[in-house]
């Protein structure tokens, strides 16, 4: 089947960040650098990027490349036997991680949509975090929103690769962007007490850097590098074989971080300025921040313009792992892509519809007394995910044909290789899977 390809190096940089750049970025790693460190999480983070996630990175991208079809047939064309499991498993993340993320898009689209007509102005505090538990509790408005999100993505999704995906993340991530560093200026030069916020993310404390912390700061890296749940691997079979892997992974890595670092500068400012408590969590984006902009010169604007780059955040990540089992379907099924694209989409709709009533409070679509939304962000960040970033950096480093490896990472196939080329294989064969190991194994309760 004729497959598409990212048609320009802008494009294909955008289409990456955008899978990557998300909403762990605009409050996780803002709140994880605070409390663990400052600048001196930073560092941790920065160096466990560079060793640890980009290999893994870099796994994906040339599996994929190297073989220009979906997650599951790339690992069955390279090595039959068990293997295929693999992609399977990452397409099955992709599924489970869209399913309650289109939820989250979904609230910040309410958000938005709250923000521009004025649904915040003059309430308190109390007001705001009793609008946000009385739109949960609902059902109906956050699983409508969460299908608005979806509908969207899967527009974007079934324009097709270079059409649909590489063009609307060519808009959207310099959109994404400029919104972020008009919303820093604010922050940074309009906030009576900003250079307090700032302090707080980036004040260094060496004291705080243990094993745990390096611990954190990996997964928060893994996760936040869409690493694990074919993603990037399918991103990959779309890109052009003359471009420089490597480099345009260091790029996103780069990026990633650069936008991590700028939320942090948009949002703990603001919180320092009137007063209030860092809290961790969607807690800071959909309670925290409207208060905040309730008491800000200008808040209006500058609220819709925060819940605008909120969404694009949410919607460049969900169309990314809606092409990952769309591409699957399409292909292991035989089906025409915009068939493949609705088919995949309405059963998304099904679990995200369950997600987002699941947090109701009514007890729907909960096991054990917990519900399906937590259910679904537990199980693929705390198992399918690292489990199956182990088992691709093993895959590359161990089992595929070096000479494969090699012909991806650097576009040649010389016999003297060069010594970028000879790190990064160490770090996939030995670094990467020793250190994705001990997060699952941390993250399951075994350490």
């Amino acid at each position: 089947m004729a497959r598409g390809e990212f048609n320009s190096r802008i494009g294909t940089f955008a289409t990456v960040a955008g899978s990557v750049v998300g909403l762990g970025n605009l409050w996780r790693f803002p709140y994880l650098a605070g409390e663990n460190g400052g600048s001196a999480f930073l560092l941790v983070y920065l160096c466990v990027s560079l060793l640890v996630s980009l290999p893994v990175m870099l796994s994906e991208l040339s599996i994929g490349r190297s073989q220009r079809c979906n997650a599951m047939r790339a690992f069955k064309n390279i090595a039959p036997g068990p293997w295929f499991l693999v992609g399977f498993l990452g397409v099955a993340a992709a599924y489970v991680i869209t399913s309650f993320y289109m939820v989250v898009g979904g609230w910040s689209l309410e958000f938005l949509r709250a923000s521009v007509v004025g649904e915040f102005s003059g309430k308190s505090s109390d007001e705001i975090k009793n609008y946000f538990d009385l739109f949960l509790a609902g059902g109906t408005g956050p699983t409508l929103q969460a299908l608005v999100s979806l509908g969207i993505s899967l527009v974007v999704v079934v324009l097709g690769v270079s059409k649909g995906i590489e063009r609307f993340n060519k808009i959207l991530m310099p959109a994404l962007f400029v919104l972020i560093l008009i919303l820093v200026c604010n922050s940074l030069f309009c906030l009576p007490e900003s250079w307090k916020g700032v302090a707080f993310l980036l004040k260094p404390d060496f004291e705080k850097i243990s094993l745990q912390t390096v611990l954190t700061a990996m997964g928060q890296s893994f996760f936040s590098l869409s690493l694990g749940m074919g993603a990037m691997l399918t991103y990959g079979s779309y890109i052009s074989s003359d471009r420089n892997l490597p480099k345009t992974a260091l790029g996103i890595v780069t990026f990633d971080s650069l936008v991590a670092i700028l939320s942090g500068m948009v949002i703990f400012p603001a919180v320092f300025s009137f007063g209030l408590e860092p809290t961790q969590g969607p807690t800071l984006l959909f309670n925290t921040m409207p208060n905040i902009f309730q008491q800000m010169p200008g808040g209006y604007g500058f609220s819709i313009l925060f819940f605008l780059l909120v969404y694009f955040a949410a919607v460049t990540s969900q169309v990314s792992l809606l092409e990952t089992v769309a591409a699957f379907a399409s292909e292991e099924l035989r089906m025409k892509r915009w068939k493949a694209c609705l088919a995949v989409a309405l059963t998304m709709s099904v679990t995200g519809s369950m997600c987002a009533l699941s947090l109701s409070g009514h007890g729907w679509f909960e096991i054990g007394g917990k519900p399906l939304f937590d259910i679904f962000d537990s199980v693929s960040s705390n198992v399918m995910l690292p489990l199956g970033g182990f088992f691709i950096v093993l895959f590359a480093g161990w089992i595929m044909p070096s000479r494969v490896l090699q012909s991806q990472l650097t576009n040649s196939e010389n016999e003297s290789p060069s010594i970028n080329y000879v790190v990064l294989r160490f770090l996939i064969r030995f670094v990467s899977p020793i250190f994705v190991a001990l997060l699952f194994l941390t993250l399951i309760g075994v350490i």
